[in-house]
């Protein structure tokens, strides 16, 4: 009774082993580190204002306008509030 019961764990064992799906694909992921390193380093490594390396990659002007919009957007809430605060306009009765 135990041997068999051992016998249909190690059946049941080799039948359910994982393929490995996830960790397949990030160990055999494509190594782009020197291609992304090439683009940074085009036109030499200082370059300083006039072509920084943040905005070297096709999706960094996007970002940069997202980052300014965001940031003047709670600028501007922040002196509606303050307004608002020391003028004594809209407030709840």
């Amino acid at each position: 009774m135990i041997a068999s019961r051992a016998v249909v764990r190690a059946v049941g064992r080799t039948q359910n082993q994982q393929k490995r799906g996830i960790v397949d694909y990030l160990t055999k992921y494509p190594d782009k580190v020197m291609e992304i390193k090439k683009v940074q380093m085009a036109g030499g490594t200082r370059l300083g204002e006039n072509n920084p390396t943040w905005l070297k990659q096709p999706g960094d002007k996007a970002v940069l306008a997202f980052g300014a919009a965001l940031t003047t957007f709670g600028c501007a809430q922040l002196c509606v509030g303050y307004y608002r605060l020391a003028a004594g306009v809209g407030k709840k009765d």
